[in-house]
Order: structure tokens, then sequence, then C-alpha cells
């Protein structure tokens, strides 16, 4: 008798577990752009037959074939036009890894033809893209995602769990550290490069590449909260290598009864991504992917291992399946326009902040 349970909760389990990759499987996902380096993930996952791509639009032939070689990729999937590829192919969503600027682009074409979109951070270039580009979502009845690494951190999670459960009371400061040693520096590719340090084409330098996460993270902790103000300053310390754009900066972003400080740079001795939350009876800092400390109430410090995070929320392919098939989720959460709008609105009072040398109140 025993063994039959075993037997049966066994097979439960390979029944949930096929659902599970057979969802991820049959969504059906097209690719705009191969400048973007994140775009070897979603690739390495084609390899190993995690998702279904339909089709990768990319207009530099050379580019194209770099990847179809590296990733043995059919001739079949491979279109120099978006327009063309989504047409042929009817993707369910269409995955982002151009120029930031570019994503506006993508809306355009996507939007009309009722194919959701999910783009790498940030949103948009500039707060007016982000609007065109909300406003389409809007008349088309998209849903228009934006991708962070960190949304898939075990340790974050487990943190915003922790707070909402009140364990360090009131939200008092926020604290985060973005960034590594620059992106020349860690040999990001020549494509990547020549609009990640085009302030034109990625909205600028590192306020955008990665202020843009501890942006999206206060929202989140804030629960959608708008900021009051914000006051940012940025250094141009390395101007031989990135002469046109910033290379950190710093920003102060304050809600009524909190403060969030921003510190975003290519100018790390070692690629960082961390979180601190301190509230009004304890501290939570989320060290890196998988390892956070607390101290509450007592002042003791203890270190943990986050939990697994569980699916469809653990990687942004089974999450964007999961949003659209229920028009109810997406809606408040990190990659969601409604809080990625807010974080351009804090990226522009930056860039308006470090232009102007003053307080942008919002």
């Amino acid at each position: 008798m025993r063994f039959a349970r075993i037997l049966l909760f066994m097979l439960l389990i390979s029944c949930i577990c096929g659902k599970i990759a057979y969802a991820q499987s049959t969504l059906k996902v097209g690719i705009a752009g191969l400048t973007h380096d994140h775009v070897n993930g979603i690739l390495d996952q084609y390899c190993r037959g995690e998702v279904n791509i339909v089709g990768i639009a990319e207009s530099d032939k050379q580019l194209r074939l770099k990847y179809q070689k590296r990733y043995s990729l059919p001739d079949s999937i491979l279109f120099d036009d978006l327009k063309k590829m989504v047409i042929s192919k009817k993707p369910d969503a269409v995955l982002g890894y151009n120029a930031v600027a570019k994503h506006i682009d993508i809306v355009e074409i996507c939007a009309p033809l009722g194919i959701s979109v999910m783009v790498e951070k940030p949103l948009a270039a500039t707060l007016a893209q982000a609007k065109r580009m909300e406003f389409l979502s809007l008349k088309y009845y998209i849903k228009l995602l934006t991708n962070y690494e960190t949304t898939w951190y075990p340790s974050f999670q487990n943190l915003y769990n922790m707070t909402s459960n009140d364990s360090i009371g009131h939200i008092r400061k926020i604290v985060v550290h973005d960034g590594h040693q620059g992106p020349k520096e860690i040999g990001c590719s020549k494509e990547f490069l020549s609009w990640l340090t085009d302030p034109e084409q990625n909205g600028g330098g590192a306020l955008f590449d990665f202020g843009c996460y501890g942006a999206d993270l206060m929202t989140w902790l804030m629960d959608g909260q708008k900021p009051v103000a914000v006051t940012a300053v940025a250094r141009h310390l390395k101007p031989q290598t990135y002469p046109k754009v910033e290379d950190d900066v710093n920003v102060i972003v304050e809600y009524p009864t909190a403060t969030g400080i921003i510190e975003a740079s290519w100018n790390w001795p070692f690629s960082i991504k961390d979180l601190e939350v301190f509230g009004d009876m304890g501290y939570i800092h989320a060290l890196d992917k998988n390892n956070f400390i607390t101290k509450i109430r007592d002042n003791r410090s203890l270190s943990m291992v986050a939990d697994t995070l569980a699916a469809p929320m653990d990687n942004p392919v089974s999450y964007l399946h999961m949003v659209l098939n229920n028009r109810l989720m997406g809606i408040n959460d990190r990659s969601s326009l409604k809080y990625n709008m807010i974080v351009m609105q804090i990226l522009d009072a930056a860039k308006r902040s470090v232009a102007e040398g003053k307080r942008i109140v919002l």
C-alpha cells in the first residue's frame, strides 16, 4: 500500500513537471534583435529545448550568421525584418534584445497585430518613448513587460516576503548597489557596446543600465507608490573609455515615509547586485542571488540561504506564459507596465537632476 502511494505521488509530480515543460515549449516566442548580450541566455534555453523560438529578426546579416553558427540556428527562423517575421511566424509574444531606444519600434509593429512584448530592462530610453509604448499597449490590449535579472533572484523575493509580513516594521530606507567594472572591461560584445555607451540609444550610461534596477526594486517594495522627489549626481570617472555617457551615478529617491538610495556604476571593483532594506524594527540585506542577512529586534545577525523560487515565477519565459494565459497577472509586479512607467519617471527625473543640478519634484 505504501509503495502504491509513493508510485502515485511520483506519477503526479511527473505529470506536473511535464505540464510545466510543455507550457514552456509550446509558447511561441519571437526574438527582436541580437545586439543585447543577454540574448545568449534565451538562446541557451532554446538549445536545451526549454523555449520554442519560432523566429528571430535582426537586420545585421553578419550578426545573424554569428549567432546562427554559435547556436546552430536553422535558416527557417532567421529574418532581416521584424514585421516579416511576426506576420510569417505568428509568435505569441516577442522578446526584445536590441537597443533600448528601439524598444518602441518593437511595440509599434507588434501592438497593432495583438502580439505582446517583453523587453530587456529598462522599458525605454526616454519617458516620451515609454508613454507612447504605454498608449499602444492599452489601445491594442497587449501585455508590455520588462525583464530584469534580479526578478529571478530568490534572495530578493525572500526579502520582499519578509517585509510584506511586517517582520522589520515600516520601511524607512532602501539601498541598492548595482553594476560592475564596466561593460568594456568585462568583455561585452562590440554590438552591445555600440549602443550601450550611446546616450541616444541607451538613454544614458550607468544610470539607465544599472540605475533602473534600483528604481524597479524600490517601486516594488513601496507597492507602486510614486516618489515625492528625485536628486541625482553623476560622475564621469573614465572619460577616455566612455566619452559620451556617465559611468557612475548616485540617486536619492524620496517617499513620504522612506528614502531610497541607488548606487549604480561601471566602476565597481567587482560585479554587484544587492539590496538592503531598513525598517523600524529590523534590517534585511540580500547579498546576492541566493544569500541574505537579517537583523531583527534583538540585533543579532542571522545569515540565511533563500528558498528556491517556484515555477512559473522562477524564469522570464514561464512567467510570460502565465501572464499571457491570465490577464489579471503581470499588473502589479517588477515586470509590469504600471511599475515600469514609475521606473521611467524616476530615471527621467534623475537625468534632469543631473543636467539641472537640482532636486526634481515629481
